[in-house]
């Protein structure tokens, strides 16, 4: 056997392994491993609640970003903020109207590196049937079988909907919101 015959199975082998792209890792939320809240300001304080159920899948491998995607669905009932009056009418018509949308998605079609663990979450946001897209700004760890991702991302409510009729305006409670992220996920 001449050397070239023993090279060229060996330059072969690696030439398919090194030309085969990487693939994301799989990663699973689930509610309790961390949270997604959210923030506001109502007749001039500020107020901030959370969602107790969401889930999602999410995609993603730091080596190549761009590769991966999430989807992460949010029960709209779930949210709470301590105050009783407040709480008694987020799930409302005027508000989240959970009767006719009970679930937000937020789909991302893929990350964008920004340097270091720094990404943009690219993607689609649908809030009480209204799909607008949004990109939330990340800092993600991964470690070991486990996926850390914190971020926060500004909106304006009545974009999606959110506050009708006496609420329509910014003038009891704002239109500018916040949602902010510190979630972990498990390995598939």
């Amino acid at each position: 056997m001449t050397v070239l015959h023993k090279i060229l199975p060996v330059a072969t082998v690696a030439g398919l392994l090194l030309g085969t792209p990487a693939f994301a890792a799989d990663w699973t939320l689930a509610a309790g491993n961390g949270t997604l809240g959210f923030s506001g300001t109502q007749t001039g304080k500020t107020f901030e609640g959370h969602f107790t159920k969401y889930d999602g899948t999410i995609s993603f491998d730091p080596a190549q970003p761009e590769s991966g995607h999430a989807k992460i669905t949010i029960d709209m009932a779930s949210a709470t903020t301590g105050d009783a009056q407040r709480d008694g009418a987020l799930p409302g018509h005027d508000w989240f109207d959970v009767k006719t949308f009970p679930t937000a998605v937020f789909e991302v079609k893929d990350f964008k590196a920004k340097g270091g663990n720094a990404f943009d979450a690219e993607g689609t946001l649908t809030i009480k049937g209204v799909s607008k897209p949004v990109t939330l700004p990340l800092t993600i760890e991964t470690t070991g079988a486990t996926l850390h991702a914190k971020g926060h991302l500004p909106l304006v409510r009545s974009v999606f909907n959110v506050g009708l009729g006496p609420w329509s305006t910014g003038q009891w409670v704002a239109l500018e919101v916040g949602v902010d992220v510190d979630v972990t996920a498990k390995g598939a």
